[in-house]
């Protein structure tokens, strides 16, 4: 039987609608309610609040529920674990995690994983090859650079201390793997020591304090985080070493940055919470829905001194909380 163009077209289009129509049945919808669990080392603080923004601007923009928290402090890795633990009863969706602890978060981490769920990590990396992707910094390479940074501002001839965080923490341990890597050929830099503020301001503030009285010779503190950079700047402060005993810092709090401003930080090498938070939300829905993500995102770092820091290319960086 031949059908006319019309009865054609009138079948098209039934077919159409269907096809349509199962399409949206089974594909997500814009208003489907994943549930993302956004676990990092701590609930405050300023780097933590900018990764806070990046992660939920990205739930706001693909239309998921983003529950952010973390523990107290950076020393709470049990508390830390709870917490993963939590979302695995909850059965969330998908988890963005920035782990206190290179060793001590993978199992939770893989039992996670061997739920179901999967596992983006942020900041820090875990010592695992199953997570779905890393997102953050490379922090051996940051290290580098602030090294590097460090010689051109203060040149070969120094005595150092190193002001890290947590021990333990694979940021941490990259990163002063980085300086030390940089600083390596250069036989009249000395590296008087390594010191772990866990990262807290007052006992960053306080082995800065003790390390002068140790070390009355010492040039330059070389800060590898937020805490470590801000408790140097007012221990040196606290002793009226302004000018005199430079830093050369991490990251870009306000406190920081008027330090910046003020010549008691030299430079400082600013990372991108922002991104970190809003990728790992958007490749945990990616990740959710079965499509391919990369297995490794570096968000890069970028030297601020006070020259450059106004520059509309770097205030984003500088100033993320001013829209």
């Amino acid at each position: 039987m031949k059908l006319s163009k019309t009865v054609i077209i009138f079948i098209s289009i039934l077919l159409l609608i269907y096809f349509v129509g199962c399409s949206a049945v089974n594909a997500p919808g814009p208003n489907e309610e994943y549930n993302i669990k956004v676990i990092v080392k701590r609930q405050t603080h300023d780097f933590w609040a900018v990764v806070q923004m990046g992660s939920e601007a990205a739930g706001k923009e693909f239309g998921v529920n983003v529950d952010y928290i973390g523990p107290a402090t950076e020393e709470d890795i049990d508390g830390q674990i709870r917490m993963v633990e939590a979302a695995i009863e909850d059965k969330v969706d998908a988890l963005v995690l920035a782990a206190i602890d290179y060793k001590l978060l993978v199992p939770v981490a893989e039992k996670a994983k061997a739920a179901g769920i999967p596992v983006i990590i942020i900041d820090s990396n875990i010592d695992s090859e199953k997570m779905d992707s890393f997102i953050g910094t490379d922090n051996v390479d940051a290290g580098r650079i602030l090294g590097k940074a460090m010689i051109d501002v203060l040149g070969t001839k120094n005595n150092i201390a190193i002001v890290s965080f947590v021990k333990g923490a694979a940021s941490s341990n990259e990163r002063e793997a980085g300086v030390l890597s940089a600083i390596s050929s250069y036989t009249e830099i000395n590296v008087l020591d390594i010191l772990y503020c866990n990262s807290n301001e007052e006992i960053a503030k306080q082995l800065t304090k003790d390390t002068v009285e140790k070390y009355p010779d010492i040039d330059a503190f070389v800060c590898l985080n937020a805490y470590a950079t801000v408790g140097t700047a007012r221990g040196i402060i606290d002793l009226g070493k302004e000018g005199e005993i430079d830093i050369i810092g991490f990251d870009s709090t306000p406190e920081e940055i008027s330090y910046l401003e003020k010549d008691i930080i030299k430079l400082l090498v600013v990372q991108n919470p922002f991104s970190m938070g809003y990728l790992g939300v958007k490749y945990a829905i990616d990740a959710i829905k079965g499509i391919r993500i990369p297995e490794n995102i570096n968000t890069k770092v970028e030297i601020i001194n006070k020259e450059n820091m106004y520059l509309p290319e770097n205030q984003k960086l500088v100033f993320p909380f001013i829209d």
